[in-house]
């Protein structure tokens, strides 16, 4: 199985159509339609359900489009870290982010390499621990930011240099806006918005008894849209400090939880990871900031 091969079936599973996808491709649609019959021949299934108009994918069409999706961008990597080992002025860097506005310290760093490194490309992806995580293990990123503490036996990683706070993103003129803390039986019974991961750790944790009182409204993996509906009153929204606009002019306040809760966040990589020399510069630098910022 190639990889210029499974190129062509992804093309042909995004387009639905062999003509676009072949003209896409810069191949002749005889030349792709062998191609993907091979392919079919080699694995044993059929990938595609043929219409009039268009294809579809088979549920083993499926499964190949999950896999080769990862293959293609490891293959990739792949190619661009060796064509970095000469390169001294650039390279790739790839990162899986948590929400925090500690992210500043990344985009801070980022910011020195560009200028010292002109040819630095950097690619960014965001999720939760369980994706992020995955992508680290596959070798698809070099660094993820983790809003709870890595499994030291198979990571390393650094802590921020500071703490993420909890509290709850509401309308100015909700009647709970009044108080300056919100505890948990203030939220029992409430339509609350979290991420899930958040609420079956530390949301769960913060507020126990209460935790079977509580209404879970919906799962934002983003703050900004949780926000948006919590600013219709549809619901309470629990997220950290700063990522929200809170300002006079936002419609929306931010009250810190009762108890304080905050969370911390881990720079983290693989235990056994070869770094290219532009991830290896953007480790040494990030070390530097954060001890510079503990002084």
């Amino acid at each position: 199985m190639e990889i210029r091969t499974l190129r062509y079936f992804l093309a042909v599973a995004r387009e639905e159509n062999m003509s676009r996808a072949a003209d896409i491709l810069h191949v002749s649609q005889s030349t792709l339609s062998k191609q993907i019959k091979s392919l079919e021949e080699e694995l044993g299934k059929k990938l595609f359900l043929r219409h009039s108009f268009s294809i579809e994918l088979t549920e083993e069409g499926v499964l190949l489009r999950n896999r080769a999706q990862d293959l293609i961008l490891m293959a990739d990597k792949i190619e661009q870290e060796f064509l970095s080992l000469d390169d001294i002025t650039g390279g790739e860097l790839y990162l899986g982010l948590a929400e925090s506005y500690q992210i500043q310290y990344l985009a801070k760093v980022i910011k020195k390499l560009k200028w010292l490194y002109p040819g630095l490309h950097y690619n960014i992806t965001s999720g939760d621990t369980e994706q992020i995580i995955d992508h680290l293990d596959k070798g698809l990123l070099d660094f993820v930011v983790l809003a709870e503490q890595p499994d030291h036996r198979k990571y390393d990683y650094i802590e921020f240099p500071e703490s993420d706070l909890w509290g709850v993103v509401m309308p100015f003129d909700d009647s709970m806006a009044v108080k300056e803390k919100i505890t948990p039986q203030d939220l029992e019974g409430q339509p609350l918005f979290c991420s899930q991961q958040s609420w079956n750790n530390e949301i769960k944790s913060w507020a126990g008894n209460s935790f079977s009182l509580f209404k879970q409204e919906g799962f934002f993996r983003l703050s900004y849209n949780g926000a948006m509906f919590a600013k219709e009153g549809l619901g309470y929204l629990l997220t950290f400090k700063h990522l929200i606009d809170t300002s006079p002019e936002s419609g929306l306040v931010f009250r810190e939880l009762s108890p304080r809760l905050e969370t911390k966040l881990y720079l983290t990589w693989n235990r056994y990871q070869s770094f290219t020399p532009m991830a290896q510069r953007f480790l040494d630098a990030i070390k530097k900031a954060f001890i510079k910022k503990t002084q």
